[in-house]
Order: C-alpha cells, then sequence, then structure tokens
C-alpha cells in the first residue's frame, strides 16, 4: 500500500531520507529545519499559488525543508508531519527556539511597546514568538520580541503552558471565524483546523484531515452516548459537541464557526452529504 503523500515527503526525483527502503526516489536527503517567518504560510500540494490549500503553518512552526526550487520550498511541518509546498519567502533559519504562545484568536505585532504604533503584522491563535524582554507603557506590559516588535503580554503564555485543559472552551473562542478550506488560524479556518488547532492549545495533538481523525483519534463510541468534547463525523466533515444537544463546526452553510442543534445538523447536512459516519471521544 502507498504511503499518504500528506504525511510522508516523496516524490520521483526526492524524498525524505527516513522513506529510504520504503519509497523508491531517484535521491534521498535529511532535510534542513527552518521556521515559519511570515503570519501564516498556507501549504498546498503543489508549488503553484492558482492550487487550492491543504492547510497552514503559523509563525514561528517548524519545518524540515526538502528542497527549495523557484521560489518554493517542500517542506514537512513539526506540528503534524503534513507535507507541502509554500513560498520559500516564508521560510527563516530555525533560529533560538521560541519562548511563548500567543493564546488569543488574534493579536498585533508592533514596532515598539505601545498600542498607539500602528502594527507591523496581524498574528493567530498558535503563532510562537521568542521574547527576549519585557517593559510596561502606560499600564500595558508588553513582551519584546527578538527581531525588535513588540506584542500584548497578555496574550502570550511560555511554551508548555496552556489557556485551557477544555478544548471546547477553545473552539467556542473561533464563533463567527470566516471558514476558510485548509484554514488554520484565527483569520480563517476549516472544520478538521478547528479541532486541530483548538487541541493544540490544550497541549493535545490531532492529525489535521477530517479522514485521519476519524480514523484514528480517540476512541469510537454511539450517538446515544455523545457528551461535550466528542466528535461527529460525516464524510469530508467534522464538528464537536459542546453539549449532548449543540455542536460547534466550521461549516461551508453559514461560512463561518458556528454553534448548532446537533438533530437540526444532522437533517440538514443529511440531503447533501447523508448521515454521520461515526462519534468519537478524544483521549483526555
Amino acid at each position: 500500500m502507498a504511503l499518504d503523500r500528506r504525511l510522508n515527503a516523496y516524490r520521483d526525483d526526492l524524498a525524505d531520507k527516513s522513506l529510504e527502503g520504503q519509497v523508491t526516489a531517484r535521491r534521498f536527503v535529511v532535510g534542513e529545519p527552518a521556521r515559519i517567518a511570515s503570519p501564516v504560510a498556507a501549504l498546498r500540494p503543489k508549488p503553484d499559488l492558482a492550487c487550492g490549500i491543504d492547510t497552514e503553518v503559523l509563525l514561528g512552526e517548524e519545518v524540515t525543508v526538502f528542497d527549495r526550487t523557484d521560489g518554493w520550498a517542500w517542506v514537512k511541518a513539526a506540528s503534524d508531519g503534513y507535507v507541502g509546498y509554500l513560498p520559500d519567502s516564508a521560510l527563516a533559519p530555525p533560529g533560538n527556539s521560541p519562548t511563548h504562545q500567543v493564546i488569543v484568536p488574534r493579536t498585533f505585532l508592533y514596532p515598539g511597546a505601545d498600542l498607539r504604533f500602528p502594527a507591523s503584522a496581524t498574528i493567530s491563535m498558535g503563532s510562537r514568538i521568542t521574547v527576549v524582554g519585557e517593559t510596561e507603557t502606560r499600564g500595558t506590559r508588553y513582551f519584546l520580541l527578538s527581531d525588535g516588535r513588540a506584542i500584548v503580554a497578555g496574550h502570550c503564555l511560555a511554551v508548555g503552558t496552556y489557556p485551557s485543559d477544555d478544548y471546547v472552551a477553545v473552539a467556542a473562542r473561533f464563533l463567527e471565524t470566516p471558514y476558510l478550506w485548509g484554514g488554520r488560524s484565527g483569520f480563517g479556518i476549516d472544520c478538521s483546523g478547528l479541532v486541530q488547532l483548538s487541541m493544540m492549545m490544550t497541549g493535545r495533538s490531532a492529525l489535521r484531515d477530517t479522514d485521519m481523525q476519524a480514523a484514528g483519534l480517540g476512541a469510537e463510541i454511539g450517538r446515544g452516548d455523545l457528551k461535550r468534547g466528542d466528535l461527529v463525523f460525516w464524510k469530508g466533515h467534522v464538528a464537536i459537541m459542546e453539549d449532548e444537544k449543540t455542536l460547534l463546526h466550521a461549516n461551508g452553510h453559514t461560512m463561518t464557526v458556528a454553534r448548532e442543534d446537533f438533530d437540526a445538523a444532522v437533517r440538514r447536512i443529511g440531503w447533501l452529504y447523508d448521515v454521520p459516519t461515526g462519534y468519537r471521544r478524544p483521549v483526555a
């Protein structure tokens, strides 16, 4: 059986050294570490801006780079193992390890420690930054970053600490965030991206795509057992149970992250995508 190309870096001409003996390629390489230097980098299955995106990688996240050609980098994301192409300009050397991560859906980077300064960038929950100092301006505390910029300190926590142990509460913070196919940020997010990012912010891991989550995230349960935190899967879609009667999901019907009555959602979705294909309870 062929390895899943979404999670395994191999092409006819080049492959990840760790796959030697499992796939056929003309050359195998170890790859070089890099970090995402842009607020969000779209990861595509082909090196083509007209190609739809598979997922996104956030500021400060680490990737392994296997190839750089014509302004594109072929990479594997460290956070979930996803493989794809992104602009080479989105990458920077690995540098110092990030010290903090953003814990609010969106926040700003400023050229200095003052909220009156024009923001230089907007970054998403899950972004990672390297803090080298802190200061206070008119009662607001700021972290100073290694690149000279500043961020509101209350919007961050040290790497390895989390804003909540309840991933459903994290997911609810994204209500009304626009739906974006392949999105994985506070600017736009899809159904499986909402599950993955919300879990990541509670210290849990989840694979990226709906089929991956349906195949092995937690334990299978029955419909009658559903409670807060359980997942409902349709073909190509996933929703999070907020309680026994209500779900949260990023969806193409409202084009947002929305709260919806579970039974009503099953009826609404059923005419096009049939009934749910399964129910799973993530491991705590």
